[in-house]
């Protein structure tokens, strides 16, 4: 035992490194075992699920997985195969994967789709944009809407997974907790922003949308990859050795905040007996006369013209409130006279 601790002490800078490597490893060996009884705990619900008896005459529900491989720096298929498609084969649906090979196919995709139960989105923001997009260009899109739409979160971005999950702590979390909740039946009602072209077909967001120098700016962060965490910072410096300030003019017309109207009942009630026709027809016919309504006025919107770095319109999906009764949408237009410090620092 002694010569052991003497030969700690002797060569402290390596036994240092070790006890680190080793408390490393141990907690990445521990994490690797908490996401392995997520999977199971998960796994074991969902089969309670699939263990259901259904009539004979009943077939198994449909559902259609959009799965964006690309996610994720690539990963996305396989956080899918390992954490998502296990659960989903084990609760008795009748699951199809289609896999997207390029942007804008899952758009044509769903525009070309037939009916199923259920749809579930695998991937991140920009898959999300693509099949909310694709669905609501239907030209059935009335009917097509009430199917539910379920969210796995793989990609990198993933904006409603912490609105939708907020309590998953890890990915494996997010995923396996989404997936039940497809399973659960587990519905949330969320605002969709639709925007259109003078020519082009309308896209709809569920987040929203941005518009201007920042943006532009964030788009070039992949090319400086080799900076590693300073990146962000190259990109927006570089940005600024083009026209300074860059300035952005817009028009926009806007209406304050409205009442939500009712919800539409999904089945239409059944016609009245006979004799209840009959008789509301008498009473109306008797009933004294009914006073016109006055003429609604018409909407007053207003129009601003402005001058902005950028413009951000967005949805409350991120600061989800569901006893609110108005819609609405939140507007951010950035100050012009901003310094290339402060742009470069902000971003």
């Amino acid at each position: 035992m002694a010569k052991v601790l003497a030969a700690l002490r002797n060569h402290w800078k390596k036994s240092t490194f070790g006890a680190c490597l080793l408390g490393w490893g141990g907690h990445w060996l521990y994490g690797k075992h908490c996401d392995n009884l997520l999977r199971r705990a998960a796994c074991q619900e969902a089969q309670a699920f699939g263990n259901q008896l259904i009539p004979a005459t009943v077939p198994l529900k449909k559902a259609t997985v959009f799965l964006n491989p690309a996610a994720c720096k690539g990963k996305a298929g396989n956080l899918f195969e390992k954490n998502a498609a296990p659960i989903l084969h084990l609760s008795g649906l009748d699951v199809t994967v289609v896999k997207t090979d390029y942007e804008g196919q899952a758009k044509k995709l769903l525009e070309l789709m037939e009916n199923t139960d259920l749809i579930i989105i695998a991937g991140g923001d920009g898959t999300v944009q693509e099949v909310i997009t694709g669905l609501l260009r239907r030209a059935d899109e009335a009917a097509f809407s009430k199917i539910p739409i379920g969210f796995i979160p793989l990609g990198k971005t993933c904006t409603l997974s912490h609105t939708l999950y907020p309590e998953s702590t890890n990915q494996v979390q997010h995923i396996t907790n989404a997936t039940l909740a497809i399973l659960k039946g587990e519905t949330v009602p969320l605002d969709v922003l639709q925007i259109k072209g003078e020519k082009e077909q309308p896209v709809f967001a569920v987040s929203g949308l941005r518009w201007g120098s920042y943006r532009d700016a964030e788009v070039k962060v992949s090319k400086y990859w080799y900076l590693g965490p300073l990146k962000t910072k190259a990109a927006h410096f570089f940005s600024t050795f083009k026209e300074w300030p860059q300035k952005h003019q817009a028009a926009l017309m806007y209406l304050g905040p409205t009442e939500r109207p009712p919800e539409e009942p999904e089945e239409k009630p059944s016609r009245p007996p006979l004799y209840v026709r009959l008789y509301r027809r008498l009473r109306s016919y008797w009933s004294s006369p009914k006073e016109f309504p006055q003429e609604v006025a018409p909407e007053d919107w207003e129009e601003l013209k402005l001058s902005t770095i950028e413009l951000s319109i967005a949805t409350r999906n991120r600061q989800l409130d569901l006893t609110r009764t108005e819609d609405f949408m939140d507007i951010c237009i950035e100050a012009e006279s901003v310094s290339k410090g402060e742009f470069v620092h902000r971003g």
